[in-house]
């Protein structure tokens, strides 16, 4: 990949046992998020493993999902952590609060570890197409992902919907992608469309405008694709 090699950041490596999580580790999330929703839509169960790549608003709550014998990879890149170093901080911050939390102060290059059951990237695929993001080689991207996951396992893409026909033409001006795109990518790596949810959508929403824009910000048109590795 261009700048974004098949090994991604790998910033912190989560085992969080749901018993040892304090209150403080319940995700406190905006209810527009539908965090149980998509939870279930993904589709975990108590000691999986999976990835969260550009983790962050989501994790604890995959880590509740898997339970104290699963495992929750929480993955920055190195382009994002460069334009975002806080994100190193609020994983830290999450991680301290549990003693099977695993971080790497130094984050280096490795690649996803292999065995997963999920991957799951929320709203930050659309940026894989990015100058900032290389932009990266998102085929190559879409077949880590799909090396890295078990046979029967998921990967589940979550992302702001642009116009349909668009293709990626908005991703960097309007951090939008067409729906259709992202199927065509995913499909074209091995996997098979499994289920798609529109816990989501949102009819109203204005797609000509940026999702920062604060007539549509946490209200944008979601789309919800979980794809499957053929067993």
């Amino acid at each position: 990949m261009k700048n974004l090699a098949l090994a991604l950041m790998l910033a912190v490596s989560v085992g969080i046992a749901a018993p040892a999580m304090s209150q403080a580790a319940t995700p406190q999330v905006d209810p527009a998020w539908k965090v149980p929703e998509v939870i279930a839509f993904i589709g975990l169960k108590k000691g999986d493993r999976v990835a969260d790549i550009v983790g962050g608003r989501l994790t604890a709550a995959l880590a509740q999902a898997v339970g104290a014998s699963g495992k929750v990879y929480a993955i920055e890149t190195a382009e994002v952590v460069k334009i975002h170093p806080e994100v190193l901080g609020m994983m830290n911050s999450l991680a301290a609060q549990s003693p099977n939390v695993v971080v790497s102060a130094d984050p280096v290059a490795t690649a996803l570890p292999t065995g997963l059951d999920a991957v799951l990237i929320r709203q930050n695929y659309h940026d894989l197409y990015d100058k900032f993001m290389g932009p990266a080689d998102v085929a190559a991207f879409n077949k880590a992902v799909f090396a890295a996951l078990k046979p029967g396992g998921v990967y589940v893409v979550l992302d702001h919907a642009a116009a349909q026909g668009s293709g990626i033409s908005a991703t960097e001006t309007l951090h939008r992608i067409d729906p259709a795109r992202v199927k065509a990518d995913v499909l074209a790596a091995g996997f098979k469309l499994d289920a798609q949810s529109s816990v989501l959508a949102n009819a109203d929403d204005d797609r000509s405008k940026k999702v920062f824009d604060p007539s549509v910000r946490n209200h944008t048109d979601q789309f919800l694709f979980r794809f499957k590795k053929p067993k």
